[in-house]
């Protein structure tokens, strides 16, 4: 049982929590919930294409991040620190998010919003690619599972504080915040530029607290030397089989969530019928099943493994995904889905902790990298399944059905995987 103190920079490490409190807000109140829902019911011209239309922007924003992803994060290895290309994606995000007050509820928009939830998208992922790469810099050894999985915890509690304003300024009230007019939709419109302002005021510790040693930007010398390092982390991969194995299980059940979390409330609002509220206040219930599944299994982690944690909250998924695919009942819908919500946080969080576990110390930062590339490579495959597969079918619950084979697909591979947490692994030393 680890009993270490803490070893390290308090404020840089809370600083980099801090940030998945901010950019939570982005997945939450435009992909996932607010701006999902109000595209497919408000904006496509029926809940079917746009469930349709909403998966092939986000497949194709994925394909972006499978080819770019691990090409920039070795570029940044090589020039100059993490730091200025999170500031570059934020900003970009940030601007998307604004940007969606002008989406308007007429099908004329449709290929707006989707090109600014797109590059919004793109640019929120590309951020975190280097966010979490800076996990073994602000953490000792003995912490990764705990800071990890609190910055999981408080980032969702970052995306239910968001969304409950969103709730209680903008849509729930018989007179909107600024006298906005319901009947424009401007009511929904405005929680665009609310997760900006958000995603731009809690980013600010990151830059200010979290110090990296000034290196001088080269940007051709860092394209030539980062693309070539990465060529090179990929040659060494094959000596290293337990961490190609883990990344291609995370490559799947990831696949999995990121498809979960992009169309539950799209699923929501199709087959249950639910309005932007009760969207919403499905959103802060899940957010907070997911926090205190997030703060809960960060001690797990650290005590029986990353392994028991990733396995466990996957075949919960499975289980709990079944049952709200098979349920009619909205109440059912509630109970099953804040369920989900509990196990889905220690799937990301534990998996960081564990790459970090697994992987020789001196050669930590390539393998982050392709870390990112395994989360990212398959990015467009669930979000298309599901989009092609509710066409084919006219059914959401159908294909919404393909993100438990990603589950499933992942447990498989995982499930032979060496524990480096128990006793008498070679790799103990390493967590």
């Amino acid at each position: 049982m680890p009993r270490d103190q803490w070893k390290g920079r308090r404020g840089a490490a809370f600083a980099w929590c801090l940030f998945d409190w901010a950019n939570s807000s982005y997945p939450t109140v435009i992909v996932t919930f607010v701006f999902a829902a109000y595209f497919t019911r408000g904006v496509a011209e029926t809940p079917e294409a746009g469930t349709a239309q909403w998966g092939l922007m986000l497949s194709l924003s994925g394909l972006v991040l499978a080819g770019l992803a691990p090409i920039l994060g070795a570029i940044a290895d090589q020039g100059g620190g993490r730091k200025p290309w999170v500031g570059i994606f934020t900003v970009v995000a940030v601007a998307c998010a604004l940007s969606l007050w002008w989406v308007r509820p007429q099908s004329d928009y449709v290929l707006m919003a989707l090109l600014l939830v797109a590059v919004g998208n793109t640019a929120f992922e590309f951020g975190q690619v280097f966010v979490n790469a800076m996990l073994p810099q602000v953490a000792p050894p003995s912490h990764l599972g705990r800071l990890s999985g609190w910055a999981g915890g408080l980032g969702y509690a970052g995306g239910l504080v968001c969304l409950a304003l969103c709730l209680a300024l903008f849509v729930m009230p018989e007179v909107p915040f600024f006298g906005l007019d319901r009947g424009r939709a401007e009511d929904v419109r405005a929680t665009g530029p609310f997760v900006g302002l958000w995603f731009a005021v809690f980013a600010l510790p990151l830059f200010f607290l979290v110090h990296e040693s000034p290196q001088p930007f080269r940007p051709r010398r860092a394209v030539r030397d980062g693309l070539a390092t990465l060529w090179q982390t990929l040659k060494r991969l094959p000596g290293h089989g337990q961490v190609g194995r883990f990344l291609l299980a995370r490559m799947l059940y990831t696949d999995g969530l990121n498809t979960l979390f992009a169309f539950g409330g799209i699923y929501a609002a199709g087959s249950f019928g639910m309005s932007f509220q009760e969207i919403l206040i499905f959103g802060i219930l899940l957010n907070v099943t997911a926090g205190l599944g997030a703060f809960a299994f960060a001690w797990v982690d650290d005590l029986v493994g990353a392994k028991f944690t990733i396995m466990a909250s996957v075949a919960a998924l499975v289980v709990l995904g079944t049952a709200i695919l098979l349920v009619e009942s909205q109440t059912w819908f509630y109970v099953l889905g804040c369920g989900i919500g509990i196990f889905i946080g220690p799937a990301q969080t534990a998996s960081r902790s564990f790459l970090a576990r697994i992987v020789p110390p001196e050669l930590s930062t390539e393998f982050f990298g392709l870390y990112a590339l395994s989360g990212k490579v398959t990015a467009f495959l669930g979000p298309a399944l599901v989009g092609w597969v509710t066409l084919w079918a006219d059914s959401q619950r159908v294909g919404m059905a393909t993100i438990l084979l990603f589950f499933l697909a992942g447990l498989v591979l995982m499930a032979p995987l060496k524990d480096p947490q128990r006793r008498g692994s070679p790799a103990q030393q390493q967590g």
